[in-house]
């Protein structure tokens, strides 16, 4: 057996448990190898549903490590998976290798659909964009949200494919609200929530961050050292009671710039007063190079010079299937009650 067959194999046996729950709560989308940590840098393999994506970030992976790692996921777990390889160290996982091992079926590239907490999602293997359409390492927080929301308004702040406001209609919100600035990713949410017609129906928003919070915030609109500002969505002032942001790591418009690292204070500021009173704001940040101590004490010292003081916090860590040894994922997620 090789070197990464023999860690995969260890991984596989460290997730049992893990998987039997899952299944158990209708899930049948997770990380079945977390390279990183396990054993091989820059690989990952995942299950969505009827496929398993695998995905190299450092080096490519050869022919037979990828036949042989594809048939020992399937023997362990008893299914027959799809395979997708996207090769992503060379800047496009969307195009195959010249080895036709790595041309996947028609069927693996098919509309798929992948189960989590019971919902339905859309799988595609390859797309416009290059992550999945669902991000797993947030999977405890859609369980969260799905648990927390009954009767509540949500505001999904960078939705992306929206799972986050699915699972707030799953949990009985009154009112879902989800806000991306690409109506690629929001088309996909609405794909999502007509793949689970048993939900209320959800509210998309297209448009950029910072005009849509800062109107929702009460707060002006500035322009970028005097240049005219693009035409954007017109919204009322209002709050939400349960409010989700997770902004990628860095990303830059006419109005403004996400910044993780360096300025994670103008994306928390107007999330803050969109918050209802004795509302929750989730907020997250993906920064490995970010301690959780540092940013935790960052967001605190903001809300409360904001003259919005958290309450009470706690932390949620992505699912076992997400090992972190240091205890550091780079995936770190706050709950705020306000």
């Amino acid at each position: 057996m090789s070197s990464l067959n023999q860690a995969l194999s260890v991984a596989l046996d460290n997730r049992q448990s893990l998987l039997a729950e899952l299944h158990a709560q209708g899930t049948d989308c997770y990380r079945l190898f977390h390279g990183s940590q396990e054993g091989a840098s820059g690989l990952t393999l995942d299950r969505y549903g009827p496929q398993l994506l695998v995905q190299s970030f450092h080096n490519s992976l050869d022919r037979d490590s990828l036949l042989a790692a594809h048939a020992l996921v399937n023997a362990r777990l008893g299914l027959d998976l799809l395979l997708v390889y996207n090769d992503r160290s060379h800047g496009n996982s969307r195009i195959d290798r010249t080895d036709a091992v790595y041309k996947a079926d028609d069927a693996a590239l098919d509309d798929l659909i992948g189960h989590e907490w019971g919902l339905n999602y859309r799988v595609r293997g390859r797309h416009a964009g290059q992550d999945p359409l669902l991000f797993l390492d947030l999977r405890n927080t859609r369980g969260w949200v799905k648990t927390h929301a009954m009767g509540k308004s949500v505001l999904n702040l960078f939705a992306y494919t929206c799972g986050v406001g699915l699972s707030a209609a799953a949990g009985g919100a009154r009112e879902v609200c989800n806000l991306d600035f690409a109506e690629g990713n929001l088309a996909v949410g609405r794909e999502n929530g007509a793949l689970n017609p048993q939900l209320p129906d959800m509210q998309f928003i297209q448009s950029d961050y910072f005009p849509a919070i800062r109107q929702l915030a009460g707060l002006p609109i500035a322009s970028r050292r005097g240049q005219k500002l693009p035409s954007y969505v017109r919204l009322e002032q209002r709050q939400f009671d349960l409010v989700l942001l997770d902004p990628p790591a860095w990303a830059k418009s006419a109005f403004g710039t996400v910044d993780l690292l360096r300025d994670y204070q103008s994306l928390l500021k107007p999330a803050l007063l969109t918050t209802a009173e004795n509302g929750v704001l989730i907020c997250c940040n993906n920064l490995a190079k970010v301690s959780m101590e540092d940013w935790r004490e960052q967001v605190l010292r903001c809300a409360n010079k904001l003259g919005r003081p958290v309450r009470e916090w706690q932390v949620m860590t992505p699912g076992a299937d997400f090992p972190s040894m240091d205890q550091q994922p780079p995936l770190k997620t706050l709950i705020l009650q306000l």
